[in-house]
């Protein structure tokens, strides 16, 4: 077997034809990957992977491996030679394994030369290194399990014709059937004879996962056509063949892919550095209660995207393919939205009337510059309802680069949380309590319009507590969390000690609240001027026994992350509103990586308060803090609009970030143990079982604007047209609260989108790299021909 491998290398390459052959795949690659536009392109996809090299491969091999393949047999009928290698005393097994080898091992080395792409990706990342080299090193693998197959087909292919035209026009058409025909036959026949294609199972292998199923089924195939080469070789030779084997190879290996599939033995290893193809164990049990078609529409599809959004598109269509293959029931459709032109303008304002916001973007293209209309939104639907996914996921000045790695971040729980809303019935309750003054409903309008898509939602109010506490106490025990959106009245002893029961009983809460008496609107006054003074809800000692303490300050910050104030500016005609920084509206972000805030948007306060955690055995997580440098500011204080037009005092601000949320998490030591109870109440509790709340140092973070009276989405500004992320903030908030599926924790999954430094890509730059690839391979199939033959012409010379 090892001699007629070692020929068949030496008489490919004794032929210029051997190296034509590698020399056009090189070409190919480097012409599509580093030089002509389109979509395989590498440097102008902007991404530091080599997905474009892994999708392009394959239509490229379809053409190398028949080239090698060809002569294997036919030649041998052609010269007649076949007749005497098959009197050689090896069986035909080793003389078809030593052909097929022979042949795999050429197209191996001519994949060698690639590697230089993943040394010029690796060194154009920003930063350098920043290739996943594990999804590369599984891509590879994939495309040598594609070879192989495709080998078998050519080796097989061969033995048809003693013409090796014909043997290589059979095998480039069998090669794209097995590839990409089956696919087409599902109309026909039906989605399950997609299976027998490659393509199927080489998808995922190409970005780095390898599935058992995949590897049996390429393997499968590689033996199927070995097998069927050997009969070809027996009916050359008086040697009979063994019909029988035959027919129950096929069966056994169609048997054993089946049973590996649907038995679930198989096994997905996802190389990715950080195992972005691993659908997290929520999930997978969301997919598994999926009983009937859900159908996701994704509106990701059209021409002239930016490589940005080309490469959020691909991993939305990979996730799908996950979800899809989990459970065959998801089934998912690319549309483009705009696909008639001429009503693009009525279908932007049907995409509006639904909600779904179309998005705006700058595309770049030889210098000149236009925009691109986009529609960033999937809609799922199952047993006649629909839910719309959010696919962009925005942050306040954020780069197109920015925004796409945080939209692939939020994608699977974007995804896992729309599908989960569309199945799981609502099971929890939540009580917004009232009776102290709290924000009306119209303030609150949109996190209620929001959570009701997930909970039940029902006003509590407090009053009743002191005509009938039992009840009162009952009925609150109901609940599975209570909403205090910014109480401005205080709360009575008889109140609290419920409250607290409450809490003693498992209760969980999201507490909103205002330390300090001040009201933006309160500023517009003939003289721009108001008084914050403190606010006294009588629960320091509430907060103080679970572990934290709300002070009555004002925290202001100077640094651009702050919120702005509009105010009027000219006069007459001259007349237009401006906005301008404003010290009392932090931006607060987290600095921990916590399912609740990981990857959000910046959250507005407004005249937050600051928080302080004390010593106890309650888990304590600071949610969010102000940026710095900051100033703590006692009451009274008299604020000014005046303070817009001047420049803060840096002398003032020398504190560092403050704490505006925190999470709580334990059993809670009750608030009146040791303590006179005001009220007498059945099993009194003086330990909780464990539980959780939030308290955020402002109430305004729950209000939403009116405009015309109408509730705007919760975190958007109308004035300065910015969206922070004051909702999503609140929607994890309750969610993580009350997540007892754990899908909450699928934010916490962090899905790093490696890009190319475009100041090493530069025109001047670029034609360097270029070459580099272009040119470089070549010049090493060059050498290598040229040392081979060298030797070879040595050896025969000795000989001689």
């Amino acid at each position: 077997m090892f001699a007629i491998l070692k020929k068949e290398i030496n008489s490919f390459f004794a032929s210029p034809i051997g190296y034509l052959v590698i020399a056009i795949f090189l070409l190919l690659n480097g012409l599509f990957l580093w030089l002509f536009k389109g979509e395989f392109n590498i440097l102008d996809y902007g991404f530091a992977d080599l997905s474009s090299f892994f999708l392009l491969s394959p239509w490229i091999l379809i053409f190398l491996i028949p080239a090698v393949t060809m002569r294997s047999f036919s030649d041998e009928k052609k010269q007649g030679t076949l007749e005497l290698l098959l009197t050689k005393p090896i069986s035909h097994l080793q003389i078809v394994l030593g052909k097929y080898f022979g042949s795999f091992l050429l197209i191996i080395l001519a994949l060698i030369p690639t590697l230089l792409y993943v040394y010029t990706i690796n060194q154009l990342g920003k930063p350098i290194g920043n290739l996943d080299i594990g999804s590369t090193l599984g891509s590879y693998i994939g495309l040598l399990f594609l070879v192989a197959a495709y080998t078998a087909i050519g080796i097989f292919s061969s033995t048809l014709s003693n013409n090796q035209i014909v043997a290589f026009i059979i095998a480039v058409f069998s090669c794209f059937f097995f590839y990409v025909g089956f696919e087409g036959l599902v109309d026909f026949i039906a989605p399950w004879i997609e299976q027998f294609g490659m393509s199927t199972h080489y998808k995922s292998m190409s970005r780095g996962v390898l599935d058992t199923r995949d590897i049996l089924y390429f393997l499968s195939v590689t033996v199927f056509f070995i097998a069927w080469t050997i009969v070809r070789i027996n009916s050359e030779s008086a040697k009979p063949t063994k019909w029988f084997h035959f027919i129950v190879l096929p069966l056994t290996l169609i048997v054993l892919n089946a049973s590996l599939a649907q038995g679930g033995l198989y096994q997905r290893f996802d190389l990715t550095l950080d195992s972005r193809y691993t659908l997290n164990e929520a999930s997978l049990n969301i997919l598994k209660n999926v009983d009937s078609p859900i159908v996701i529409d994704v509106f990701l599809e059209g021409e002239d995207f930016p490589s940005e959004y080309r490469r959020l598109q691909t991993e939305t269509k990979q996730l799908l393919e996950e979800f899809s293959a989990y459970n065959g029931d998801i089934k998912f459709n690319f549309i483009d939205p705009f696909e008639d032109k001429a009503n693009q303008d009525l279908r932007i304002a049907q995409f509006n009337e639904r909600g779904l916001t179309p998005m705006q973007l700058s595309v770049q293209d030889n210098g000149k510059q236009s925009q691109r209309i986009i529609i960033p939104w999937a809609l799922a639907s199952y047993n006649n309802q629909t839910v719309d996914i959010p696919l962009v996921k925005y942050k306040v000045n954020a780069n197109q680069q920015e925004t796409v790695t945080n939209s692939v971040q939020h994608l699977e729980y974007a995804f896992a949380d729309g599908l989960s809303r569309l199945i799981n019935p609502k099971r929890r309750k939540i009580a917004i309590l009232k009776g102290n003054n709290e924000l009306p409903d119209l303030k609150i309008a949109d996190l209620l319009k929001t959570l009701q898509q997930y909970y039940y939602i029902a006003p509590f109010t407090l009053d009743s507590v002191a005509t009938n506490p039992l009840k009162a106490s009952k009925s609150l025990n109901e609940y599975d969390l209570i909403i205090a959106a910014k109480p401005t009245e205080a709360f009575s002893e008889e109140e609290k000690y419920i409250l607290d029961q409450y809490t003693m009983n498992g209760g969980k809460g999201l507490w909103l609240i205002d330390k300090i008496i001040m009201e933006k609107d309160s500023l517009f006054n003939p003289e721009g001027k108001n008084v914050a003074v403190r606010r006294d809800l009588n629960l320091t000692d509430f907060f103080f026994k679970y572990g934290a303490r709300i002070n009555p300050v004002l925290t202001s910050v100077k640094s651009q992350n702050i919120g702005r104030i509009t105010l009027e500016t000219g006069q007459d005609e001259s007349l237009k509103l401006q906005h301008f920084l404003w010290p009392y509206s932090p931006l607060a972000l987290s600095d921990v990586n916590h399912p609740i805030v990981n990857n959000i948007n910046f959250v507005k306060f407004d005249f937050a308060n600051q928080i302080d955690t004390l010593k106890n055995d309650i888990k304590k997580t600071i949610l969010l803090k102000s940026d710095k440098p900051s100033r703590l500011e006692g009451t009274p204080k008299e604020l000014s609009i005046e303070f817009t037009l001047k420049e803060p005092d840096s002398k003032l601000f020398t504190k560092g970030r403050q704490n505006l949320a925190v999470l709580l998490e334990g059993e809670f030591t009750s608030v009146y143990n040791n303590r006179v109870k005001p009220l007498k109440i059945e099993n009194d509790i003086t330990k909780s079982v464990a539980t959780k709340m939030i308290i955020i140092a402002d109430g305004d973070v729950i209000k939403n604007d009116l405009d015309k009276g109408r509730p705007t989405t919760l975190g958007f500004d109308k004035w300065t047209k910015e969206t922070y992320g004051n909702k999503e903030f609140l929607l994890n908030a309750v969610n993580y609260l009350l997540d007892d599926d754990g899908l909450i924790n699928i934010r916490s999954k962090e899905v790093k989108v490696a890009f190319l430094d475009y100041t090493k890509i530069t025109k001047e730059k670029k034609t360097k790299w270029q070459v580099i690839n272009i040119v470089l391979p070549l010049s090493f199939l060059g050498l290598f021909g040229f040392v081979f033959n060298f030797f070879r012409k040595k050896k025969y010379t000795k000989k001689s």
